[in-house]
């Protein structure tokens, strides 16, 4: 029995070191090949074609004629119908509803500037997309998104239209006292200021209301020649007399009592000579006022000047005249109507701006001297409609500015214009847009990427010109 084991596994040995060998000059095990290739290998057809030849094992090898191994093997062809994406390896497309439709041209499936009459394939293999009547692009600058891009994206549009731009300037204030209204009382002689009718700061008088009572000397003698030259009945020392009278700016009761009682009057009641609010008071009782001293300084409040600062690159578009409307931070719930009444011929070289004044109405006297503001300036005030688009809608490089027009079917069309005046959230087209022309407002950031995609690949594929031949040394004969 022994012998038989022995003799059986030689056998066995045998069989296994040629079949071995076997697999070593074949490539596939004795008795398998038929058996496992014969299912996966392709019937054999007369029209297909052959795109290259591989390695049969199956190695990164590839020839496109065919070829042996190093051992003297045959490479296996690869058919078209056996790589994925050629004709023949997957069902064919259902037939379009439209099969009159005739391709204009073929187009780069990257992208590329770069078309054909008929299909062909780029250098990787890929078909040439077909575009057909409505789908070609408009010109070079157009760029096609898809649409569900464009709706992911959240593109939106508006119509470029005729609005009416009226962006205010607005610019801190002050209030200040109206210097039109601003009088000084004093007096054109030496006198006594014998009692006080108005003896605070701050209190309201009107005209002819006194103010003080006083005693001049000067005045009093100025009274006495008056009665000596109108008893002497002479015309010239009459009218002499009494225009030094006048001089003196003697109040017109203090004639009056003169020349109905023809005694002087000592101690004159000085009258307040406009309405307002006795801003200053410098007269004391009982002091001693030189000719020509500030005694009160009135000023009318009825109307008040707004003072604002406005910078530099607005002051153009400001004129006399034009509406305002101010904001008191004392009273922040109201809004004060006023107009531009003057604009002032400098700048504050500290902080370029103007001053701008602008005329209120306080006939209530809420509005305080110093008072701070916020003036708002409506400069479009009179002005008629101008092409206006949303202030989002330009894509401005700082040298270029540029929309980007919807031309329907997910096409757009960068588009270089050039801008007017802004207002809230507007901008003004003077050239390059005509009114009704949609332009995009959101998402612009999305267009522009493609369209800068395509400007740079098309620079990137333009030939560039040959370079110049170099010049050849003629042999000398």
């Amino acid at each position: 029995m022994n012998k038989s084991l022995l003799a059986g596994a030689a056998i066995a040995a045998v069989l296994a070191s040629a079949a071995v060998g076997y697999r070593a000059g074949t490539g596939t095990w004795p008795g398998l090949a038929l058996h496992t290739m014969a299912p996966h290998e392709p019937a054999p057809r007369a029209d297909r074609k052959v795109l290259y030849w591989k390695h049969p094992d199956g190695t990164a090898e590839y020839s496109p004629t065919a070829a042996k191994t190093a051992d003297g093997r045959d490479f296996v062809p690869v058919y078209e119908d056996e790589e994925k994406g050629f004709a023949g390896s997957e069902p064919a497309p259902p037939q379009q509803a439209q099969s009159d439709r005739k391709p204009l041209y073929y187009r780069n499936p990257m992208g590329l500037p770069d078309t054909s009459p008929v299909p062909k394939k780029d250098w990787m293999g890929m078909d040439y997309i077909p575009v057909y009547e409505g789908e070609e692009e408009e010109g070079g600058a157009t760029v096609k998104v898809s649409l569900d891009k464009v709706q992911r994206a959240g593109v939106r549009t508006e119509e470029a239209r005729m609005a009416r731009l009226a962006r205010p300037v607005r610019a801190p204030a002050i209030a200040k006292l109206d210097e039109r209204t601003l009088r000084v009382v004093s007096l054109r002689a030496d006198a006594f200021i014998e009692k006080l009718y108005v003896s605070e700061t701050g209190k309201h008088v009107t005209a002819g209301e006194p103010l003080f009572r006083i005693y001049s000397p000067q005045m009093v003698t100025a009274q006495v020649n008056y009665q000596v030259a109108e008893r002497a009945s002479t015309a010239m020392g009459t009218k002499g007399a009494e225009q030094q009278l006048q001089n003196l700016e003697l109040p017109p009761s203090v004639l009056a009592t003169l020349r109905s009682t023809g005694e002087p009057v000592m101690s004159i009641d000085w009258p307040s000579p406009v309405s307002g609010v006795v801003t200053e008071k410098r007269a004391v009782e009982g002091q001693m006022a030189r000719m020509g001293d500030e005694l009160m300084r009135i000023v009318d409040l009825s109307t008040i000047w707004v003072i604002a600062d406005v910078p530099e690159q607005d002051l153009a578009r400001i004129a006399v005249g034009m509406p305002a409307k101010m904001t008191f931070k004392a009273l922040p719930n109201e809004t004060v109507d006023g107009r531009v009444t003057f604009v002032l011929h400098e700048l504050d070289a500290a902080t370029r701006t103007g001053k701008v004044r602008i005329e209120v109405k306080n006939s209530d006297h809420r509005i305080k001297h110093e008072m701070y503001a916020e003036a708002e300036i409506d400069t479009g005030d009179g002005e008629g409609e101008r092409l206006a688009v949303p202030a989002s809608a330009v894509i401005d490089s700082g040298r270029r500015q540029v929309v980007l027009v919807a031309r329907g079917e997910g096409r757009f069309e960068p588009r270089a214009v050039k801008l007017g005046r802004r207002s809230d959230g507007m901008v003004e087209i003077t050239d390059g847009l005509t009114a009704g022309e949609n332009v995009v407002v959101s998402a612009t950031f999305l267009i522009d990427a493609e369209s800068n995609l395509k400007a740079a690949l098309a620079a990137f594929t333009a030939e560039e010109p040959p370079p110049p031949a170099a010049p050849t040394m003629e042999t000398p004969q």
